[in-house]
């Protein structure tokens, strides 16, 4: 009798179990149905407002693009100022859309706030090379190709990004300068030559005079010497075993040690063919007797 009356109870709890379920699935199903009766062009609507939203933005993006280049802006510049537009288009677009189905976009607006200030504090100095690689872009300090010097960092641009700039140095390293230690510094900009400094001792017997006129001579026949060179020799210094003689040329980057090497060669034979002495360091000792 007992073990019929436990039976009776587990299936009538069963079978309440079951019908809430149902119950529960027949609500969502009915609420989905209301949902799609009420709101179906409205949803048809927002639908249709946003791909013709995206199609606009695109093209928007390319307008932008285009008129960008045909302005001669910097590429990158060029891209940035393209994307941004289509995001803002589409954010638009998402905000009408939204409208149009009645769901409010404050509280989004507000979420979007909270959301940008915290990742601003946790990204700062991320954000902070974008903010300058945004400057260096649009102010355009230096472009790819110049020679520029920085925090004791020497080497032609290579690639100016958002977030750093890529330059590379006279033995080929690839240099990564983050934006912000490039902006708010003192930049050297030398567009695409290095100035050359050289110097040589000549004896105090030989004619500076002549061996100046001679050095310019040597050094204007060489390939790398040209109107742009602003070839400078003159006199440095009297020093206590020389005469030393400077010499102050601007070549191009990319060649700086080739055309120093070659520079001191030549110097040197033309030394040799007019016997031009260099000499030795020396000091004269005298001693004075007691």
């Amino acid at each position: 009798m007992l073990a019929d009356n436990k039976q009776s109870n587990i299936a009538e709890k069963t079978s309440t179990l079951l019908k809430d379920e149902i119950d529960q699935v027949t609500g969502f199903y009915q609420l989905i149905v209301d949902f799609f009766t009420n709101y179906s062009f409205q949803l048809v609507g927002a639908f249709i407002i946003f791909l013709i939203g995206y199609f606009v933005a695109g093209r928007f993006a390319n307008m932008v693009l285009r008129l960008c280049e045909k302005q001669q802006l910097d590429v990158t510049l060029s891209r940035f100022l393209a994307n941004t537009t289509k995001m803002l288009v589409v954010i638009l677009v998402t905000i009408v859309a939204l409208s149009k189905l009645g769901i409010s976009v404050t509280p989004f607006i507000a979420a979007i706030g909270a959301i940008s200030l915290g990742a601003s504090l946790a990204f700062q100095g991320l954000l902070a090379n974008y903010a300058a690689g945004f400057n260096i872009i649009l102010i355009r300090p230096f472009v790819v190709g110049d020679t520029i010097e920085v925090h004791g960092v020497k080497g032609i641009v290579q690639e100016v990004l958002l977030a750093y700039t890529v330059i590379k140095d006279e033995d080929d390293v690839v240099i990564t300068i983050p934006n912000k230690h490039i902006v708010g510094e003192i930049l050297h900009n030398s567009k695409r030559h290095t100035l050359l400094e050289m110097s040589v001792g000549i004896s105090y017997r030989d004619d500076p005079v002549k061996v100046i006129a001679l050095i310019e001579n040597t050094l204007e026949k060489l390939a790398f010497c040209d109107q742009d060179s602003k070839l400078q020799v003159g006199i440095d210094e009297f020093a206590d075993s020389a005469i030393t003689i400077g010499i102050r040329l601007w070549i191009p980057t990319s060649t700086l040690y080739q055309t120093k090497y070659q520079g001191y060669k030549a110097i040197y034979q033309a030394f040799k063919q007019h016997n031009i002495t260099i000499p030795y360091p020396q000091r004269d000792v005298h001693l004075i007797p007691q």
